[in-house]
């Protein structure tokens, strides 16, 4: 037997092998991500709650339309507040990392309400669908706001970071109680970022062992990959979005941001901080960060952002 013979043997093993633990794993590591809670942040910060900083807290635990428990927290002004704004962690997290945030944004006059998404932290749900499913559940949040008669709600922004950068956008685009979005460090489309997570897991590049992963986890979670494309979503929007990304991320390319900015439309505002990776931006950019963000949020919830294209969807509360 020659030797390319063998390594054509080799390398059909080794690719069957990979397809074959692809089909088997790939669909549990894209559904069921880690499930980080409170505890896990005991190591690094005493902010686990909003109370721990120092903030009113209420713990609010939300049944969505197709029974998932979502817990969260609402951070209310105890006056008139300038609006309030919903905080969406990333894949894997939860609620707690938004706790410095809700701190920012409070002590500037917005009330914010943080929840743990499905299927992470102490929500419930199976399956992760990167906005799926999710873009509904914000629409369950602000219908639950909007329904407590003595919490004045105010215009409504939504902050997102990674996984929930992406499901903001989305949100955006199904609701349109919405007036402004802060996506930071978001995807364009779930097939594109599959392929970079499975090129970053196990060193292959290829899309058809990306494809075999997501038929199944379509199949198991009932939902439809092609359909999670904020770069879709974000081309109907005519609210302001406010794009952020470490120009570092070795997670979610920055460029990606930059590609949504391109197709996103006015107002719009971009910041690429230089030195900065995946979870770290704040703490690279600073003052800059803090005053972009604030300062978006003024201007984008005191004007009146809230006309849409007319071939946006404004389904509130609903299910496809």
């Amino acid at each position: 037997m020659s030797i390319v013979v063998i390594l054509l043997f080799v390398a059909f093993v080794f690719l069957f092998s990979a397809a074959l633990a692809v089909l088997v794993v790939g669909p549990l590591v894209l559904l069921q991500p880690e499930r980080r809670s409170s505890d896990w942040y005991r190591e690094f910060t005493d902010l686990l709650e909003p109370q721990d900083a120092g903030l009113p807290q209420e713990n609010i635990l939300l049944i969505t339309p197709d029974g998932i428990p979502l817990h969260g927290w609402l951070v209310a002004q105890p006056r008139r507040p300038r609006g309030s704004i919903l905080y969406l962690h990333g894949v894997g997290d939860c609620k707690t990392s938004g706790v410095p945030l809700a701190k920012l944004l409070f002590n500037h006059g917005y009330s914010v309400f943080l929840y743990d998404s499905r299927r992470h932290g102490v929500s419930g749900g199976a399956y992760c669908t990167y906005g799926y499913y999710e873009k509904f559940d914000v629409s369950t949040v602000i219908s639950y706001l909007e329904s407590r008669r003595e919490l004045t709600v105010g215009p409504l922004g939504v902050f997102g970071t990674s996984m929930g950068a992406a499901v903001a956008i989305q949100a955006a685009a199904l609701d349109d109680r919405i007036r402004a979005v802060v996506a930071e460090a978001s995807f364009t489309d779930l097939r594109t970022i599959a392929v970079d997570y499975q090129r970053r897991l196990i060193k292959l590049p290829w899309h058809f062992l990306r494809n075999v992963a997501l038929t199944r986890a379509q199949i198991y979670a009932r939902f439809k990959a092609r359909e999670v494309s904020p770069l879709h979503d974000i081309r109907t929007l005519t609210i302001p979005v406010l794009l952020i990304h470490g120009i570092e991320d070795r997670f979610i390319r920055y460029q990606y941001s930059k590609q949504l900015y391109d197709n996103a439309n006015e107002p719009k505002d971009l910041l690429l901080v230089p030195g900065a990776h995946h979870t770290n931006v704040w703490d690279v950019a600073g003052k800059e960060f803090e005053e972009k963000v604030l300062k978006f949020f003024d201007s984008a919830l005191r004007a009146d952002h809230g006309r849409r294209h007319p071939s946006r969807r404004t389904r509130k509360g609903s299910r496809s």
